[in-house]
């Protein structure tokens, strides 16, 4: 009989000539368990999906109770399921008043999709801006608006009407114009190495966008449900924009996303024509109930605070000479060397001594460290010795 490895590689799709391919048995906490025993400790969370930790029992338990319930009974939007509503009521209450209306997709790429349809819709406009490395997704219109053409160019051609323009810079934001129906914008740039707005930049964008009548959408994606030591990046920052995406550590580790705006707004997908958005699985029950979990248990826990305490703690204990520079927030952070292969040493030494980190599909000379936000004080000890015995090895 084939083992599982042998299988991997013989059936499954790859994404990539090296796939990492350590196989897991189990996992719970901040800890991953491969069949002979070793151990790991999580410093990816999925790329910022296990935000609650691996196998969180309320979480399973939510998923066992909706499971005796029922699963998939009806296409997202036609029947009431009260998994949805309970879940986009909590959500609702803790976003902005002007985002009142949840539109449920199983992905970040699909509700990126949904939004695009929505600010062509609404606004009657075809233009989008989005920044320098950004990322939005590998769907067609995802990757269209995704700010780097390495990942793009073999795909072209792609979405038109795109503007890719400079994240942090001023000039930036007098592209904005009537022709733009939105700018799509994470609050923190994740996949480019953790870069954060500068001064009023995100200001100067809400502002442009009001006044000549475009959408601002922030991809919260990645930094949605307390990972950047706020519950949501936009109250970091404090502005609002017209559109907020989320997926990733939204379903608690089931797959869900949404994109959320005003009722105003999300009303024109439903007329003109009607069905102008549809989804077979969008806003599953089974997710639903993990997400409502989930967030219940961010909240209830403090993990937001817990992340901007334990990043704290990450960045006073790793004082290296090969760091040169550690940017983040909360528990979304990046550690950046001199060069990509010091990096790929450094992740390769980590996993060989227990530890899961990686780099960034823009940057890949910076480190990734972004764990569940349970994670605790000695955990984050151990983390530290590991990375910095691998620093000192390069």
């Amino acid at each position: 009989m084939l083992s599982a490895r042998q299988l991997f590689f013989e059936y499954l799709a790859q994404t990539s000539g090296a796939p990492v391919s350590i196989e897991i048995e189990k996992a719970c906490g901040c800890w991953l368990y491969s069949p002979d025993g070793k151990k790991y400790l999580d410093l990816i969370a999925g790329v910022s999906v296990s935000n609650t930790g691996h196998n969180n029992p309320a979480i399973i338990s939510a998923i066992k109770d909706q499971l005796d319930h029922y699963m998939h009974i009806m296409v997202y939007g036609e029947f009431i399921q009260k998994p949805q509503v309970v879940l986009a009521e909590k959500l609702c209450s803790l976003l902005p008043g002007n985002l009142d209306s949840v539109y449920y997709t199983n992905s970040g790429s699909e509700a990126v999709e949904g939004a695009i349809k929505l600010a062509r819709r609404y606004t009657g406009r075809n233009e989008i801006i989005s920044f320098v490395d950004s990322y939005h997704g590998s769907t067609t219109g995802a990757l269209s608006i995704t700010g780097n053409e390495k990942l793009k160019r073999a795909f072209r051609p792609l979405m038109p009407s795109v503007k890719i323009t400079g994240f942090n810079d001023p000039e930036s934001v007098e592209k904005i114009s009537h022709e733009t129906a939105c700018v799509f914008v994470e609050p923190i740039q994740s996949e480019a190495g953790i870069i954060l707005p500068e001064g009023d930049f995100l200001d100067k964008l809400r502002g442009k966008c009001n006044e000549a009548g475009s959408l601002l959408i922030f991809d919260e994606i990645q930094t949605g449900f307390g990972r950047t030591g706020s519950l949501f990046a936009m109250d970091c920052f404090k502005v609002r924009p017209d559109v907020v995406l989320f997926a990733k550590s939204f379903g608690g580790g089931m797959p869900l996303g949404a994109f959320v705006s005003s009722r105003e707004i999300m009303s024109c997908l439903s007329v003109n024509p009607v069905f102008g958005h549809i989804t077979t699985f969008g806003g599953h029950p089974v997710s639903c109930s993990a997400g409502l979990a989930s967030l219940e248990f961010i909240i209830e826990n403090h993990l937001a605070e817990n992340a901007e305490n334990a990043g704290k703690q990450f960045r006073d204990m790793l004082v290296h000479p090969q760091i040169r520079q550690i940017r983040g927030k909360g528990l979304l952070m990046a550690i950046e060397l001199e060069n990509t292969a010091a990096a790929r040493k450094v992740t390769s030494q980590c996993l060989d001594n227990g530890l899961v980190t990686e780099s960034f599909l823009f940057n890949e000379n910076s480190i990734r460290i972004s764990p569940p936000l349970i994670i605790n004080r000695n955990e984050i000890d151990i983390a530290c010795d590991i990375l910095i015995n691998a620093l000192d090895g390069i």
